[in-house]
């Protein structure tokens, strides 16, 4: 299988890079060789390619800038998906997308399913949101998108990379404690998004997340924790105070959703894949770090 990757330098992209399985070959041209925005430059590249499945692990995630910035947030997250599928329609393939819980403005208590209508609170849910349409109208039957949430790895800008380097540079951090969700290991993501390129007849909504529930400030403990007795955090960084703050008390320009905990049960189960808990996930994110912090 010949599959063409639209950002492949980024923390999700460089996952799929790594786990794609035997006889995959990926084309991934980087971000400045081209930009999914150019809908005649995306719709030559991917003719060129010539791929049986284009995979979209670009987006535009400045999520407080979005606010400011809504013509490129859609430029990117609307404009591209939708250019990304003008292309994979043209030569037939199948396209697997990538959204975010942040289409839901979660008020509704309780786990989102596939079917939930969403409600963006911001205009970077907006614009996944449109991404999503966009795919969907494209390739009704041939393409599927996929919401995850909170996602990190040990590459690129994250969360965890964040909370390792405030641990490093102050006493205290405050976090906020009444945001809830599933942090996701890219690598995790990876592997299903794999998992279902080699399901053809996979088509439509999906939701992927780890396993377990946290808030930001639970997290950010955890990532202190384990980051300790993996022997990361630098001396004293052990002691660095985690205090836990209302979102009211951390005002950002866009508004995120309370509680985006996706429902991915019908995924594990059609993926036949055994459920991984965040932390264990954190846990063996941040060994790969240690790892290769020594290499």
């Amino acid at each position: 299988m010949k599959a063409f990757l639209a950002g492949g330098s980024g923390q999700l992209g460089r996952e799929l890079r790594a786990t794609a399985p035997a006889g995959v070959v990926i084309e991934a041209p980087m971000r400045s060789e081209l930009s999914i925005t150019n809908r005649p430059r995306t719709l030559e590249a991917i003719e060129a390619a010539a791929p049986d499945l284009v995979i979209n692990a670009a987006a535009y995630t400045a999520v407080d800038q979005a606010e400011s910035d809504r013509e490129a947030a859609f430029a990117v997250n609307a404009g591209g998906a939708a250019n990304l599928a003008a292309g994979a329609a043209a030569v037939e393939a199948r396209l697997i997308h990538v959204s975010t819980d942040f289409v839901f403005d979660g008020e509704k208590g309780h786990p989102y399913r596939v079917d939930d209508p969403p409600h963006p609170l911001g205009v970077y849910g907006e614009s996944k949101l449109a991404g999503e349409t966009a795919v969907r109208e494209a390739l009704p039957g041939r393409s599927l998108v996929i919401r995850t949430s909170w996602l990190y790895s040990s590459h690129g800008h994250n969360f965890v990379a964040t909370m390792l380097r405030l641990f490093a540079e102050r006493p205290e951090v405050s976090v906020v404690a009444d945001q809830i969700g599933s942090p996701t290991w890219a690598h995790n993501l990876a592997k299903a998004i794999w998992a279902w390129s080699a399901r053809p007849s996979a088509s439509g909504l999906r939701h992927f997340a780890d396993a377990g529930v946290a808030s930001w400030y639970d997290f950010a403990v955890a990532i202190r924790e384990r980051a300790t007795e993996l022997g990361i955090l630098p001396a004293g960084g052990d002691g660095v105070a985690i205090r836990p703050i209302p979102s009211e008390k951390y005002p950002t320009p866009a508004r995120r959703p309370a509680s985006s905990i996706l429902d991915s049960f019908a995924s594990w189960e059609e993926l036949e894949m055994t459920p991984v808990h965040w932390r264990d996930s954190l846990s063996a994110m941040l060994s790969e770090l240690r790892v290769g912090a020594h290499a």
